[in-house]
């Protein structure tokens, strides 16, 4: 049966996957596995059944063959010829003067390459060392250049921590870290602190960076005041290991309030508001109703003015005492409003009046041919 192998090519390297097919290895062995760059001589450091998570059984290759002891005297031979090309590299480096910084070489199992790391501040022409090493080692040489991180990720060092810098374990991929994640988790922004051996910002930052965040969505703001149930407070500071928000009350001291405490109180304030709320609309509307009614009064005062007005000609003094008997109604309600109550008399010779504006007519045509 075929078990899966956890195979690494250096003490520090990364773990890499592979069916173990017909032969028969256990944790310590050596086997010669293909990869992009060819065969390459590996140490077996984990033995399983089932696949890890993420990987898919067609990606997983089988190894090539388990590694015998010609196999191992050629992967010695190997770290015999990459120390030796270090140092012959490095001197042809001091001789042309180059500004840059040999970190590593790698020997493929075969020979058939060797690739030379290295960090420099910028473009380097290194065209007459490829030259030299070519005409000392014939075979492909191959020069790349490496940021800082890779360089520490290849070297190894100890960290702030006491332990082998987390590149160099486990980490493959580097995340981008920022200034603004030191901020939010507080901490001192001293260099030498939140610094690695790299020089570059601690790639631990980026591990509980997901907590803070979801612990600062449930704060508030620093430096910022609320209106609370204990009146207005200001926010000093939050503490994510507690799980708590520090407030300064107006009148009082220092409090320090778990999260769920500080969401109770501000929850029960925006209650208190939306409760104050539907009263002060109802007196608005209140308010709103009254102008309304005024508002209509004053209108219909004006529409019976304007009918008193529009008397016809031929109408009977009937129909000009029932009018004037309608009057009462709309006076009550000017008087109502602060008017005084129209008499009988003031009817009739508003009644006159309305009568002499009827039979002015425009002048024109019709009123030249009667005469």
């Amino acid at each position: 049966m075929s078990h899966i192998l956890g195979v690494k090519f250096k003490d520090y390297g990364q773990t890499y996957h592979f069916f173990s097919g017909a032969f028969v290895v256990s944790p310590g062995d050596a086997v010669l596995v293909e990869t992009e760059q060819g065969l390459g001589l590996g140490t077996v450091v984990d033995v399983s059944e089932t696949l890890p998570g993420g990987l898919d059984s067609e990606s997983v290759k089988t190894i090539f063959k388990v590694a015998g002891e010609e196999d191992v005297k050629t992967a010695m031979e190997n770290e015999a010829l990459a120390k030796d090309s270090f140092r012959f590299c490095r001197g042809r480096i001091r001789e042309r003067a180059l500004e840059m910084k040999l970190v590593d070489v790698e020997v493929f199992f075969d020979r058939s390459k060797l690739i030379f790391y290295f960090t420099a501040p910028g473009r380097i022409d290194f065209r007459e060392l490829v030259k030299d090493l070519v005409r000392e080692y014939r075979t492909r040489i191959e020069l790349r250049q490496i940021g800082v991180r890779h360089e520490t990720q290849m070297i190894g060092a100890v960290g702030n921590c006491g332990q082998v810098c987390c590149c160099r374990r486990f980490l493959r991929k580097f995340e981008p870290v920022t200034i603004k994640m030191a901020k939010e988790q507080n901490l001192f922004l001293n260099p030498a602190k939140i610094s690695g051996i790299c020089g570059r910002l601690l790639c631990c930052l980026a591990y509980e960076q997901q907590n803070y965040e979801h612990f600062q969505k449930q704060c508030p703001k620093t430096g910022k005041k609320f209106q609370t149930t204990l009146g207005t407070v200001k926010v000093l500071r939050t503490n994510f290991f507690r799980q708590t928000v520090s407030i300064l009350p107006e009148s009082g001291d220092e409090q320090e309030l778990s999260v769920e405490e500080w969401t109770r109180i501000i929850v029960k304030a925006q209650d208190k508001e939306l409760e104050s709320a539907p009263s002060q609309v109802m007196s608005s509307s209140q308010g709103a109703q009254v102008d309304a009614e005024s508002a209509a009064q004053e209108v219909l005062a004006g529409d019976d003015a304007e009918a008193l007005l529009d008397i016809p000609e031929d109408a009977s003094d009937a129909d000009g005492e029932q009018t004037a008997e309608a009057k009462p109604g709309v006076s009550s309600q000017g008087k109502a409003q602060g008017q005084p109550q129209q008499t009988q008399a003031q009817g009739q010779e508003r009644k006159g009046k309305s009568r002499r504006r009827r039979r002015r007519k425009p002048k024109g045509k019709g009123s030249d041919q009667a005469e």
